[in-house]
């Protein structure tokens, strides 16, 4: 009898080592790429801005400036959880006033200044999920337009993927709205409200910026509030 509980125990022992390990085969095979909370919704920890114009109000992020505390030029909160590559960034936004942006795979250049990608947001109706390559080459996509930026940095409208007055349509004014930026290789792809704004291959290899820093902007100009949240970030490299 000792003999055959101890020849079952060691068989039950066989097969559950091989379920653990069919089972932690599959959950990596299967997984998808772990969500990354960037913002924890009550202080500024794992970003870095300008005190006078970044500070967490209503449980969101919130860019500002006013009459008596204007920004010369465009200031940045950056996140200094280091540089992204490939990833898929999701955030709500909400705008009141001026314009701001969404800086990704782009270039600290001090005194929380950053220039390259940007995923445009304004409280007007042209220019909220355009591709702007801050202190760079500019407007490399507007809403509805499918582009190809060839080796010489000839850009190349290829298809139409929506008009803006459709894609304005579905952006709620003073109001919370959804942004999502992809960026694998080089193909970058904005979604605003579920709806794609821009479609975006980069081959001009001496600009396209593979990796960088994130952040989120303030702009010189009118008196604004911006405000960010549920501000998550899946690495797809």
């Amino acid at each position: 009898m000792t003999g055959f509980m101890t020849s079952r125990i060691s068989s039950l022992g066989s097969w559950f080592i091989l379920a653990i390990s069919v089972l932690t085969f599959t959950r990596i095979e299967a997984g998808e790429p772990a969500v990354v909370e960037l913002f924890n919704g009550r202080d500024l920890n794992g970003w870095d801005g300008d005190p006078k114009f970044w500070s967490v109000r209503d449980e969101a992020i919130t860019g500002e400036t006013t009459a008596a505390n204007p920004t010369k030029n465009n200031t940045f909160l950056i996140w200094r959880g280091g540089e992204v590559a490939d990833f898929e960034l999701r955030l709500k936004y909400r705008i009141r006033g001026g314009n701001s942006g969404i800086q990704y795979r782009s270039k600290d250049l001090g005194n929380w200044i950053s220039g390259g990608y940007q995923a445009d947001i304004e409280a007007g109706t042209n220019y909220t999920g355009i591709l702007y390559e801050e202190r760079g080459r500019g407007i490399l996509a507007l809403r509805g337009e499918k582009v190809t930026i060839g080796a010489e940095g000839k850009k190349q409208v290829t298809a139409s993927i929506g008009t803006a007055a459709e894609i304005q349509a579905a952006i709620k004014a003073d109001d919370w709205n959804d942004y999502v930026v992809k960026a694998q290789g080089n193909h970058l792809v904005h979604i605003v409200n579920g709806k794609v704004t821009v479609d975006v291959t980069d081959e001009q290899t001496a600009q396209a910026a593979k990796t960088g820093i994130l952040a989120l902007q303030v702009h010189a100009g009118p008196p604004m509030t911006v405000q960010f949240k549920d501000v998550r970030l899946i690495r797809l490299r």
